[in-house]
């Protein structure tokens, strides 16, 4: 685990006392460290990918096994919702809270080549870290549930499979997730860790939107075949193709307030079998990155309005579906500075960074912080002894994290239950 110089509170003289609850949470953290680890490299080795896990849901329920939780499984996934009830009485003027903390759990269609002697073998990959969120979560479990006589309100773990593109938060929210405790979570966290971008073992967080949406446009032109030495007894799909893929970029550059940003990109493009013939149809598909609702209501309008221009122009139809996928994940601003302080506290402000950009990347918490104000936070799981600006980037096959940040996330995450339920 990795620790800022800090004075130790208590000696041996006054073993009589309780120890302060930071660092009540941060020994036990200590103590159970190598379990969290050895946790983590247990689920590098299963990745499972989509919504149906159900070997990393038996891994995490035997991790799970013994303690004070009410735990249901999912019906339409391999999640697992799990509620600690603490035991402290709230003080007078204060409700009962709720704070929700999340861990996904899915992996990636990705052929390990990390050479890692725990590697996945199975033909996916934890390339996005989420081995580590599981384990860090668990870690939070763990000592929530040694110190739930000092809790006076309810704790929600949720451990969510299907967040690589298959909205595994939705399944999970419609199940109830968000209201497992009984009242409706008033705050909550999640931690994302990353192979690169910052220095090993910072945490980072903004106010407001700190993930885009991501959405997909495919479309399909439809014209009129014929040979290839003769166009004009045909209706070419191709040109309009290859017209409306640049017209991507132009309504980016030409339609977009460019203090609203927006990201179009082309990942397939298909359209006939030989250099001779002029096909029926063609067909390209494209991600589409937004930082806000109003600019993703913008584009669904322009972007098939661009389309049918052109292809009006080529005497071809198309057919443009706009396809929602994750909303902007947006952080509350008190609770994203309650993350930076939190930091602070339990690591030095050196380890602290507040983004003034949001990453391009997506993330279905969206689903979460659209119902609950929380925040989403970013820990760099970067080698220690690797450059965070070359590093591999996650969903690369190459991608590696060190698990010696796992413990120091499990930490921030217990601090900021504490903290949301105002423990005294």
């Amino acid at each position: 685990m990795i620790t800022a110089s800090r004075q130790r509170v208590g000696t041996l003289d006054d073993k009589a006392w309780p120890m302060p609850l930071t660092e009540s949470l941060r020994d036990h953290l200590t103590r159970i460290e190598p379990d969290l680890v050895a946790l983590r490299r247990d689920l590098h080795r299963i990745p499972e990918v989509g919504l149906r896990l159900p070997n990393t849901q038996r891994r995490l329920l035997d991790s799970l096994d013994g303690l004070p939780l009410e735990i249901t499984l999912g019906r339409g996934c391999t999640g697992i919702t799990a509620v600690l009830r603490g035991t402290a009485e709230p003080a007078a003027s204060d409700e009962r809270r709720v704070v929700l903390l999340r861990g996904d759990m899915d992996a990636l269609p990705v052929a390990e080549l990390t050479g890692l002697e725990f590697a996945s073998t199975n033909g996916a990959m934890h390339a996005c870290g989420h081995d580590l969120h599981m384990s860090l979560l668990v870690g939070a479990v763990r000592t929530l549930c040694e110190h739930r006589d000092r809790l006076p309100g309810d704790v929600v773990f949720m451990f969510q499979p299907g967040e690589e593109g298959f909205d595994g938060a939705s399944v999970m929210i419609e199940e109830g997730v968000l209201d497992a405790a009984g009242p409706r979570a008033d705050e909550a966290y999640a931690i994302h860790v990353f192979s690169a971008l910052e220095p090993h073992g910072h945490f980072c967080t903004k106010p407001g939107p700190i993930m885009a949406a991501s959405d997909e446009i495919h479309v399909t032109v439809t014209g009129r075949g014929g040979h290839g030495s003769a166009p004009h007894l045909a209706a070419d799909p191709v040109p309009a193709l290859a017209e409306m893929v640049l017209a991507t970029q132009r309504v980016i550059g030409r339609r977009v307030d460019v203090f609203d940003p927006a990201v179009i990109s082309v990942g397939r493009l298909q359209a006939g079998s030989r250099s001779n013939v002029i096909p029926e149809s063609g067909e390209f598909e494209a991600t589409l990155r937004t930082f806000s609702a109003e600019q993703q209501e913008h584009l669904f309008r322009v972007v098939p309005e661009a389309m049918a221009g052109i292809a009006a122009s080529n005497g071809v139809s198309v057919e443009v579906d706009m396809r929602r996928q994750y909303p902007v994940t947006v952080n509350d601003p008190d609770r994203a500075e309650a993350v930076i302080d939190a930091v602070g506290d339990l690591f030095g402000a050196e380890r602290a960074i507040t983004w003034t950009r949001p990453l391009t990347g997506s993330e279905d918490f969206s689903r979460v912080l659209a119902e609950v104000p929380g925040a989403f936070i970013a820990l760099s799981a970067v080698p220690a002894d690797a450059d965070p600006v070359r590093a591999p980037f996650n969903h690369s096959a190459y991608a590696v994290f060190d698990d010696d940040v796992i413990a120091d996330g499990s930490l921030l995450l217990a601090e900021l239950a504490c903290r949301a339920l105002r423990v005294g």
